[in-house]
């Protein structure tokens, strides 16, 4: 008698990758449970004798982490809302409208993938400058109003639905505009909540761009504020693993409620070219 695995022996791989994946994690909330002098001991512990909340109450009390997560929550809700919007009416405009210099504007829009951001942080401040909103939390979330990614994100998902839907919409009197809202739109749930996720996971960590434009500690985003409790000296481990916990999440939270649709988009455009 052939003995058969109760799971596809792809698991027996998998497994122990996401062993290595999900071991930092556990270890990271852990360690926001730890005493000072747990965390510095040696041999370091892995599992804190009791629970230690001094690390979360220093966070709240020593810090603007509350006002910081607010300044995320906003940068990441308007760079997510902008990509729905803005990219999915480009993309619907690629995939369906036929217009002069379609193809070339399209891959102009692709190749601005291939430049590094460093080379953009220059002129990008020099012109928030000029405009003012340097060290606003709008100098964070305009840079995130759309992308080329989510604009050939969703081009390629338009591509792979029926033609046909839609031209029966036309036929019936439907406007373009109205046919993508109510036709479109609604078939397009699953590329718009992957665009969503990446999109808020791309905003929520961004460092880099907000830390050389924003300087008012006020509006420092919860990356930056976490960027600054390594000191030179001394670094509260506690403290940064909290505010870590804190800023992990949200995301992790988010991608549970909508990884099937995630996956979903992902195959999808994958098949259709």
């Amino acid at each position: 008698m052939r003995w058969k695995l109760p799971f596809s022996p792809w698991h027996l791989l998998l497994m122990p990758l996401a062993l290595i994946f999900v071991l930092p994690l556990v270890q990271m909330v852990l360690t926001s449970f730890m005493s000072s002098a747990e965390i510095n001991q040696f041999p370091p512990k892995l599992i804190p004798t009791s629970l230690h909340l001094e690390g979360y109450r220093h966070l709240f009390a020593e810090t603007k982490a509350l006002r910081w997560l607010v300044n995320s929550v906003i940068v990441s809700g308007i760079a997510v809302v902008a990509h729905l919007a803005l990219c999915s009416m480009a993309g619907y405009g690629f995939a369906r409208l036929k217009f002069a210099g379609r193809g070339l504007a399209f891959v102009l829009i692709l190749a601005t993938v291939m430049i590094p951001i460093q080379l953009l942080m220059i002129p990008t401040y020099l012109m928030f400058a000029r405009i003012g909103i340097v060290d606003t939390l709008a100098a964070a979330y305009v840079p995130w109003l759309a992308s080329a990614f989510g604009i050939f994100l969703m081009r390629q998902f338009f591509l792979g639905l029926p033609v046909e839907l839609e031209e029966a919409a036309l036929i019936d009197g439907c406007g373009r505009w109205r046919t993508f809202r109510s036709i479109v739109l609604p078939l397009a749930k699953p590329a718009l909540t992957t665009l969503a996720i990446i999109t808020l996971l791309w905003s929520w960590n961004d460092l880099l761009w907000p830390l050389v434009a924003i300087s008012d500690d006020s509006r420092f985003t919860l990356q930056i504020g976490l960027a600054n409790f390594q000191g030179m000296r001394r670094t509260e481990w506690s403290q940064l693993m909290a505010g870590n916990v804190l800023a992990t999440m949200p995301l992790i939270i988010a991608f549970l409620v909508a990884q099937k649709k995630f996956i979903a988009t992902m195959t999808f455009t994958g098949i259709k070219g």
